[in-house]
């Protein structure tokens, strides 16, 4: 009996002791795979909840880590803005966001107010010392001792042989003179008198006299010195007396004469001193000072001429050369608030900055609208909006507001603010796509825009060149698009058209020139741009013949400050990067 209950207690501890291990191993293990599951469960949540988006494209949003599919870089998680109550209007920037989107600062300054102006123009030969030289003697020409342009002659150099029978006839009225000169002297003398009108010389007279003989053909000789520049008759035409047989010109000095464009010529006055220098003179460069500007604008170039006169020792300076200059003009103030280009973000007719405050929370940026003054190159002079000493951003004022756009604050294109629509218009210096719309289409010559289009086809090959990073083609190219903008006939439109083409131009010529000009691939690239943005205006306004062509934005080119081109094709092909980042940008629009 002792036996059982001893056999039935020790059954009894054995199963007490089994499911205590029991529980303790298969229900530790369970609790703990319940609160690792837990754990996973929630860091899923956490990782859902997670943004990701790109540095230079801040519109781009992910649940998910990779790469940025507008420019490939690796995407970041979206930092959530700290301390947005202190300013509801300013977004604030961590050091990091700052350093990737290359926001640099600069604090406004004062300086004068000086504009580099670059004016186009040509060699011409000093009206003042140009000269008609005409034959005293009418008859026939019965030979050339100059017979081409831009021979040099003496002044008393025999030019021509004329033959003149009323020549004839006066010789053989003096020698009847002679015959009676003891009775009529009177009369002798008017018959010397009267050859000396058609300028023979004392000399030929007294022979005439002494041989007794007429002559039939007398010389014609040059009144100046100089070069022929016009030959105006030929052998056996017959001529009037003081009628002009050449155009002699002294090119001993010569004129420069520049083109002045309307909005340019506040800037310019008498006396201005101009650098220039001459494309077939390399290395060369020259001095001078205006002194005459023409009072009146020409019609149809809507141009005046700015002259500058200059010694021309060697002949260097030929007629017709085209020239280069500049001038460094000044405003009558002093001492005026300027802040760079790149600092400013134009929307329609308002202009912008970014004005940095710091507090120790963190660096804010507000958005601030600014009255500008006159641009002077590289800058503008800002009559009100800011404040000697402020701090403002001026590179990487676009990702900036980005930044301020997708937080709902302040932003060019959300001047109240308000939530984002979840797109960036990245803009352009001044070519946003709110001034693509302002844009509006005119009635133009067919003639013109078939022009136009020839300037296009020639600018998509400058542009492959780009792609390439081929500067020596680059430049090759531009020559090209050069030649065909001079064979686009602006005489072909008419009012505002007109207008509105003389102004693109001045920056076509332009920029197109330094592309050309220049042999480092980075300046030329930094000329497309301003190239880009006027002839985008160009053709949305003018239309094309017969092409479809694509306006594509990259923001991160021209370090940053974000560019636009042209392309034939919808695939992005980058100019301003080449194999380097050759799919960066995006298509903002079409043109037929």
């Amino acid at each position: 009996m002792n036996t059982n209950k001893k056999t039935i207690v020790t059954i009894l501890a054995t199963l007490a002791t089994g499911l205590l291990l029991g529980w303790l191993i298969f229900g530790g293990s369970e609790a703990t795979t319940t609160d690792e599951h837990r754990h996973e469960h929630g860091h899923e949540e956490v990782a859902g909840e997670t943004t990701w988006t790109c540095s230079m494209h801040p519109q781009i949003r992910q649940n998910e880590p990779g790469d940025c599919p507008l420019c490939g870089m690796d995407l970041i998680p979206l930092e959530e803005e700290q301390n947005g109550e202190i300013d509801p209007a300013a977004i604030s920037m961590s050091p990091t966001a700052m350093q990737l989107a290359r926001v640099q600062t600069a604090v406004v300054g004062s300086a004068d107010p000086v504009k580099l102006i670059r004016l186009d123009g040509k060699v011409q030969a000093d009206e003042r010392l140009v000269f008609s030289q005409s034959s005293h003697i009418p008859g026939r020409i019965e030979e050339l001792m100059v017979n081409f342009t831009g021979d040099y002659v003496k002044k008393g150099q025999v030019i021509a042989s004329v033959y003149s029978p009323e020549l004839v006839t006066a010789q053989e009225e003096l020698l009847e003179a002679q015959k009676i000169k003891a009775s009529q002297p009177q009369l002798f003398q008017a018959a010397k008198e009267k050859l000396s009108n058609w300028k023979l010389s004392e000399q030929q007279i007294e022979q005439v006299l002494a041989s007794g003989k007429t002559r039939e053909t007398f010389d014609v000789r040059a009144d100046v010195s100089g070069y022929v520049t016009q030959k105006k008759v030929n052998t056996g035409d017959y001529i009037q007396k003081g009628q002009a047989i050449y155009e002699i010109a002294d090119l001993s000095k010569a004129w420069i004469l520049f083109d002045v464009y309307e909005s340019d010529m506040p800037w310019i006055k008498k006396g201005d001193k101009v650098t220039f220098t001459v494309e077939s003179l390399p290395g060369e460069s020259f001095e001078g000072t205006i002194d005459f500007l023409d009072p009146v604008i020409n019609p149809k170039t809507r141009v005046a001429k700015a002259r500058v006169a200059k010694s021309n020792p060697g002949l260097k300076l030929k007629p017709e050369m085209f020239v280069s200059g500049k001038v460094e003009a000044q405003l009558p103030k002093t001492d005026v608030m300027v802040v760079p280009k790149t600092a400013l973000m134009w929307t329609g007719k308002r202009s912008l900055v970014y004005v940095k405050s710091e507090t120790d929370q963190g660096v804010y940026f507000t958005m601030r609208e600014v009255e500008l003054g006159p641009a002077l190159g590289e800058s503008y002079v800002v009559e009100n909006g800011l404040q000697q000493g402020e701090e403002i951003a001026v590179n990487g004022t676009f990702s900036i507001d980005a930044a301020a756009q997708l937080a709902g604050k302040h932003s060019m294109m959300n001047p109240e603010g308000g939530a984002s629509s979840g797109g960036h218009n990245h803009g352009g210096m001044n070519m946003n796509e709110d001034q693509h719309t302002e844009i509006k289409r005119v009635e133009s010559d067919p003639k013109f825009t078939n022009q136009l289009s020839a300037v296009l086809h020639a600018y998509l090959k400058m542009n492959n060149a780009f792609v390439e990073s081929d500067a020596g083609k680059v430049s090759t190219e531009a020559q090209k698009v050069e030649e065909a903008l001079k064979s686009v006939d602006m005489k072909l439109l008419k009012g505002d058209a007109h207008m509105a083409w003389m102004d693109q131009l001045k920056t076509l010529s332009g920029s197109v020139k330094n592309i050309r000009s220049e042999s480092d691939i980075d300046k030329q690239r930094l000329a497309l741009s301003d190239f880009n943005n006027a002839f985008y205006v160009s053709l949305k306004m003018f239309g094309l013949d017969h092409d479809t062509v694509y306006y594509q934005y990259c923001p991160m080119a021209l370090d940053d400050k974000g560019a636009y081109w042209i392309s034939e094709t919808k695939e992005i092909r980058n100019p301003y990067f080449g194999d380097m980042m050759l799919s960066c940008g995006e298509n903002k629009d079409t043109l037929q």
